[in-house]
C-alpha cells in the first residue's frame, strides 16, 4: 500500500490538506476496540489493497463506554446493548458518528473527490457503520462494503430504505466466514437479504471456513470491486 494514498486519521479529526493525484476514495472503518492503525496493519499483512488512483482513508473510532464490554471505554463507531440482532440500535451514538465521518467525506469532496467516486466500508462493526453511511447518509457516493457485518432486525436503515425510496443506491460488497463465531455467518446473509427486499443490488461472498477475521481472498475480490466502482477514469 503506497504511502501517499494512505491516511490513519486518529479519532475523527479533519483531514489535513494534502497535495496528489488521486481522483477516488475509500474510507475503511474497523471493528469494535481496534483504532485505524490496527486494521491498516492488518490489511497489509494480508493484501497489497493498493490503487494508484484512490487515496485509502483508516479513521480511528472515538473512545467511548461500550455495554458489552462492562460499560468499559473502548473505540467503537457506536455502543449497543448486546450483540445480537434483537437488540434495538444505539441511535444516539450512531447518529452522532455518521454526522462526524459525513465531515470526512466532505472533506474529500472539497479536495476534489467527486461523491460518486468515494467508497465506504468496513469490517464487523464498521461494516455496520457503513451501511448506515451509505442507505441513510450519503446514497449519492460510489459504494458501500461490509465485511463480517449485520444489522439489527429493526434497524433504521431499513426503515429508511422504505420510508425514503431513492432511484439509486449505492452498490453494496459483502462477505461472511461460516465458520465466524462472533457474527454468526446467517446474521450477515439476512441483512443482506432484507437490503436487497428494500432495492439494494450488490453481492454477498460467503467465506467457507473463516472465522471473524479479515481473509486474503476477500480483500483481493473486494480490491477487484472498488476498482469497478472507481475506475481510473470515468466513463
Amino acid at each position: 500500500m503506497s504511502e501517499e494514498n494512505v491516511l490513519i486519521i486518529e479519532p475523527l479529526k479533519t483531514i489535513p490538506e494534502e497535495s496528489g493525484k488521486s481522483t477516488g476514495t475509500v474510507i475503511f472503518l474497523h471493528g469494535s476496540g481496534d483504532t485505524g492503525l490496527g486494521v491498516f496493519q492488518w490489511v497489509k499483512s494480508l493484501h497489497k489493497f493498493s490503487f494508484p488512483h484512490v487515496r485509502v482513508l483508516f479513521p480511528t473510532a472515538p473512545c467511548r463506554p461500550f455495554t458489552p464490554n462492562g460499560g468499559m471505554p473502548s473505540t467503537v463507531w457506536f455502543n449497543r446493548l448486546k450483540l445480537t440482532p434483537d437488540s434495538p440500535e444505539h441511535l444516539e451514538t450512531t447518529d452522532a458518528t455518521a454526522k462526524e465521518l459525513v465531515n470526512i467525506v466532505n472533506s474529500e469532496v472539497k479536495r476534489g473527490i467527486p461523491l460518486h467516486r468515494i467508497v465506504i466500508g468496513g469490517f464487523s462493526m464498521g461494516g455496520g457503520m457503513s451501511l448506515h453511511l451509505g442507505y441513510r447518509y450519503l446514497r449519492g457516493i460510489a459504494g458501500v462494503f461490509a465485511l463480517s457485518s449485520f444489522l439489527s432486525t429493526t434497524s433504521c436503515v431499513y426503515k429508511s430504505l422504505e420510508q425514503e425510496k431513492s432511484p439509486k443506491l449505492p452498490p453494496l460488497f459483502m462477505c461472511h466466514g461460516s465458520a465466524d463465531d462472533l457474527i454468526p455467518e446467517p446474521w450477515g446473509k439476512e441483512t443482506f437479504t432484507n437490503l436487497t427486499k428494500l432495492g439494494v443490488v450488490g453481492e454477498y461472498n460467503l467465506l467457507p471456513n473463516v472465522f471473524h477475521e479479515l481473509d486474503k481472498k476477500e480483500l483481493a475480490k473486494l480490491s477487484s470491486w472498488i476498482l469497478e466502482r472507481i475506475p481510473e477514469k470515468d466513463d
